[in-house]
């Protein structure tokens, strides 16, 4: 099989959502990919830090062919990284993106006083604002409790007039405009600029990996999420060859111009497991 790109959500299809954790099928599996050419992106809206401790650092353990060069961008495009059998390389960050400090600061006081027995705010993330589920909290107890905070996140950037939505619900700041976003997920909520998403992601994606090997004319994006699909909808409209790997199609699963596949009944890292282990087995 030729050589393809693989750019990859990471909670869900690559680390659990339970454990936080990636298995060690997975590392070796990348590993054995991007050591045959496959470029191997990493889009995610986790932090730097995860990455290193929860990828690369496994990575590393195994051990890192030299010559291969992994890569992630991380809060949904406003920051990015490389690493290698050298370790990783400078962070970036699009300064232009992150959401001020007071903002953070008054997001962090919220969960100590109300919210501290179901998440914890991430100190990890440079550009957005981020809380997620403890480990000792249930899944069902932090998804009642999500929305609960996620208003309280709302009515704090419009007190700090920064214009935001959720879903449904709009909050322009005092000129009418709507900058930020807070995004839901199972296990979290992101804080964010507008202008990041998995396809900002998918667009500096193709920049890192351009200036070392031939960008493949081929992509495989995997995600478990509805906004996962934006990786595959920007290759698809750069001219690639792309399919998309969805593994929690229960959400819902769109019409696209582009192939779209899941993993039968397995989901989360169990498809993820598969659908790379396939690619391995395609190399022959």
């Amino acid at each position: 099989m030729p050589v393809q790109g693989l750019l990859l959500d990471v909670d869900g299809p690559v680390a659990s959502p339970v454990t936080r954790t990636v298995p060690a099928g997975i590392i070796a599996d990348l590993l054995t990919l991007a050591s045959a050419g496959w470029p191997v992106v990493f889009n995610t809206g986790r932090s730097d830090a995860f990455i290193r401790e929860q990828v690369m650092e496994p990575m590393l353990a195994v051990g890192i062919p030299s010559g291969v060069t992994f890569h992630a961008v991380c809060e949904k495009g406003a920051t990015w990284f490389s690493f290698t059998a050298d370790g990783a390389g400078q962070v970036f960050v699009d300064r232009e993106l992150a959401l001020p400090t007071s903002f953070a600061d008054d997001v962090r006081d919220l969960v100590e006083e109300k919210y501290a027995d179901l998440m914890f705010f991430d100190e990890t993330k440079l550009s957005m604002v981020s809380v997620e589920q403890s480990l000792d909290a249930t899944n069902a107890a932090y998804l009642e409790g999500q929305r609960l905070f996620d208003d309280d996140a709302l009515d704090i950037l419009h007190s700090h007039d920064m214009g935001a939505c959720r879903l449904d619900r709009e909050e322009p700041n005092s000129h009418g405009d709507i900058d930020y976003r807070v995004d839901p997920t199972i296990i979290s909520t992101d804080i964010e600029s507008v202008r990041v998403g998995k396809d900002l992601g998918a667009e500096r994606a193709l920049t890192l990996v351009a200036p070392l090997t031939e960008v493949p004319s081929t992509w495989r994006t995997v995600g478990d999420s509805r906004t996962d699909y934006a990786m595959a909808d920007y290759l698809h409209e750069q001219g690639f060859d792309v399919a998309h790997v969805d593994v929690r199609p229960a959400d819902g699963v769109p019409v696209k111009p582009y192939e779209v596949m899941t993993e039968g009944r397995l989901v989360h890292e169990e498809a993820g497991a598969a659908f790379l282990a396939r690619c391995v087995a395609s190399l022959g």
